[in-house]
């Protein structure tokens, strides 16, 4: 490794090609070990839609299409969570971080590791009916871990991005490939990480690479054929904007807009590298046929020179057409980044009362600045912002060749780990995480797709602590109801419950249970491995089951494991 990538590692990045990952990791198979269930049914449209109200079954990343987290079953409650047991543990193959939220469909459930394995399993006593190992292309490049965040399902059809940028079809009983498409190319930089969403015959997948310089998007293929329908460029031509001196909140980001908009008048070209990644999946409100995505940070990440303007769509909340991919609006938490403070937790659709008292649609976001966003859905207005979940310091002084201190650091705050909410309760719950950070800034030009372009770094300070805060905010005040604090910074997501529960894992193993009302600590279990996966929750023959990967994370160099494990009542 170079010198500018060991100091990542150190701070938040992880650069590998498919050479360093071993030959095991690289030959493709799909092998049964059992017959499918009969149990399996295939999921309608219909099924997809009432999501949000289905115990039965986990058929979205994220629980639905407004991604709320949200479990609408109650077997489990703050009464008898203290007797929940593991049920079984099921190990894969492959020893690394694992960010999967599983998928479960009648008892049957598909999951995912890093490097592109795909398992289906009997989700009540974890015996295996197929494996598939995804065939890597010659290279891969990605930042932050060989991660995958799970799968998406239409019909009987699974569908995976992967680390090489390509989407792949999976069979789901029999987990053979039906057909693969290249997205972008691997060697200037993409890769894929994120779960995508299929929604009336469209996948839905994002970009990573905004360390790499890439130019990010949203596309949408066709469910069946793999046809691309439309892409939306998060990175416009004129990327420019409104030479914005504050950030969303009203304060001050000490740009020189003069040098700025001088620098822009001889160069804008440099769009095509701007980055923007999309890492996390959409969410989709079909009554207004409208895709809601929040773009990364602009590349390179600390060396703002080189890229002048407020460097439209990064760091935003962007909404666009679900049939054309057409823009609908964007709002921008943060101007031309150079702290690395991307838009990275997927937005949640929900409704919060305005600033006269009324319920309305909005769209909500945890920022890594330590704020809970909340906008109309319509427009992308602002209608408020959280109070700070964690310590904020000299934001936003500007990094030096030196380095400068400020907090939040470069991984949050709220990094991709997505939130979930309590619509009774009103609240949204927050895994956020603390780590000081100095940043530095150094001139880079840009040097290819294929090796990380930081134009700095940010590195940890030893001497301060590090810790995580799993946090309540009520989404009609913006106050924050209560929080948890954690020995080790958290990343991975959060479950809540119909039961009033709030699911959540830390870096050390352990695996809590906590009262939605007030975080009160009600059970934990140690997994043996970093739990840095959001939960999920499902039901089979009038059982409810809560199942978690604990498997590590390469960005807080979390203990590795390879295992998912789901727990029940007696």
């Amino acid at each position: 490794m170079n010198h500018r990538i060991t100091i990542a590692v150190a701070a938040v990045a992880f650069a590998l090609s498919v050479a360093d990952v071993g030959a095991q990791e690289t030959g493709a198979a799909t092998t049964s070990a059992k017959p499918m269930s009969g149990n399996l049914t295939s999921i309608s449209d219909v099924m997809l839609q009432n999501a949000a109200s289905d115990p039965k079954n986990w058929i979205h990343p994220n629980g639905n299409y407004a991604n709320t987290r949200y479990y609408p079953g109650a077997q489990i409650t703050a009464a008898n969570v203290g007797k929940l047991t593991p049920k079984f543990v099921f190990q894969t193959a492959v020893l690394e971080s694992m960010e999967t939220a599983p998928i479960v469909i009648n008892g049957v459930m598909f999951l995912t590791t890093s490097f592109n394995h795909v398992y289906a399993i009997d989700a009540t006593t974890g015996e295996e009916f197929w494996h598939y190992k995804h065939k890597m292309g010659p290279i891969t490049t990605f930042c932050c871990g060989p991660n995958n965040r799970g799968v998406a399902v239409s019909g009987d059809t699974l569908y995976m991005g992967t680390l090489d940028a390509k989407l792949v079809a999976l069979d789901a009983k029999t987990g053979k490939v039906l057909w693969e498409k290249q997205i972008a190319d691997p060697d200037k930089g993409y890769s894929e990480t994120m779960a995508p969403a299929v929604v009336d015959g469209k996948v839905l997948i994002g970009t990573n690479g905004g360390e790499y310089g890439i130019r990010g998007f949203v596309k949408a293929y066709d469910a069946k054929t793999g046809e691309l329908l439309w892409t939306f460029y998060t990175i416009p031509e004129k990327s420019e904007g409104d030479w914005a001196v504050n950030d969303l909140t009203g304060r001050n980001m000490h740009r020189n807009i003069d040098a700025e908009k001088a620098a822009y008048a001889k160069d804008s070209s440099f769009y095509q590298t701007l980055g923007g990644g999309v890492w996390m999946t959409p969410a989709v409100d079909l009554k207004t046929r409208t895709v809601f995505f929040v773009a990364g940070n602009p590349s390179p990440d600390l060396y703002g020179a080189i890229r002048p303007g407020d460097n439209l769509y990064t760091n935003s909340m962007v909404a666009v057409d679900l049939d054309k991919g057409t823009y609908k609006w964007h709002s921008q938490y943060i101007a031309h980044d150079v702290w690395d403070l991307d838009a990275v937790s997927p937005v949640i659709l929900t409704q919060a009362k305005d600033a006269s008292g009324k319920m309305v649609d909005v769209a909500i976001h945890g920022g890594k600045t330590g704020h809970v966003y909340v906008h109309e859905r319509g427009t992308g207005k602002l209608v408020r912002f959280s109070e700070a979940m964690i310590p904020q310091e000299n934001m936003w002084v500007l990094p030096t060749k030196e380095g400068a201190r400020m907090l939040p650091g470069a991984n949050g705050g709220v990094e991709w780990s997505p939130m979930a909410i309590n619509p009774k309760l009103r609240m949204a719950y927050a895994a956020n995480l603390h780590q000081p950070m100095t940043y530095h800034v150094e001139e880079s030009p840009y040097p290819g797709g294929s090796k990380l372009w930081l134009g700095g770094a940010f590195k940890v300070i030893p001497s301060e602590q590090q810790w995580g805060r799993l946090v309540a905010v009520n989404i009609d005040t913006g106050k924050v109801a209560w929080g948890a604090k954690t020995p080790q910074p958290l990343i991975g997501g959060v479950l809540a419950t119909a039961g009033d529960l709030v699911f959540n894992g830390e870096a050390n193993g352990w695996f809590k249970a906590f009262d939605a009302r007030n975080g009160k600590e009600l059970w934990k279990y140690n997994c043996g491995a970093g739990v840095n996966a959001p939960a999920v929750s499902y039901m089979v023959n009038g059982k409810q089951y809560v199942a978690v990967a604990a498997g590590g994370n390469v960005q807080i160099d979390a203990k590795r494991g390879n295992s998912v494990f789901v727990f029940a009542l007696p």
